[in-house]
């Protein structure tokens, strides 16, 4: 049994890592509102990489993980940090449902979470599942997107290689 559970992890981390999304498209046009109702643009950040993490509240890898993005938001002089949660969509609890919710999460302070209602982010940046990780340029295009949990050093490294 442990082997046929080893294989599946080996094979969707193989998988993970084949479905790797790099090209440009514009995200300048976007907006989202942040978890306090404040409306912000992709645009407001023109001039500045950003890293994008998408990720949902029934997520146990991107729970793990939301400890150490706050890390990097906290830390990150090079680079914005957001996330992205999709209220209403892929299972996602119900966009006040999740604002109560989020409340009750913990260790998350420098935490910016953005709301995409109905999801149409998670498909114009093709997220296939959750995790994903955005990486987009100073010009507002999406150079790179990589499903599965990425360390802060594997962050800061891709963020290192785009312009």
């Amino acid at each position: 049994m442990m082997k046929k559970i080893a294989l599946l992890l080996v094979i969707v981390a193989v998988m993970s890592a084949c479905s790797s999304v790099e090209k440009e498209s514009g995200a300048n046009s976007i907006t989202l509102q942040d978890i306090k109702g404040e409306t912000v643009s992709l645009a407001d950040y023109e001039g500045r990489k950003v890293y994008v993490k998408f990720w949902a509240s029934w997520c146990p890898i991107c729970l793990a993980g939301l400890d150490e993005v706050n890390t990097l938001a906290k830390d990150s002089t090079d680079f914005e940090v957001l996330t992205v949660v999709a209220p209403g969509f892929n299972n996602e609890k119900k966009h006040d449902e999740f604002i109560r919710w989020f409340k009750g999460v913990q260790h998350v302070d420098a935490l910016p979470v953005f709301l995409n209602d109905g999801g149409s982010l998670a498909q114009e940046f093709n997220v296939k599942g959750y995790p994903t990780s955005a990486f987009i340029d100073t010009k507002g295009n999406l150079v790179r997107s990589q499903p599965g949990h990425l360390s802060n050093d594997q962050i800061i490294d891709a963020m290192s290689q785009i312009d």
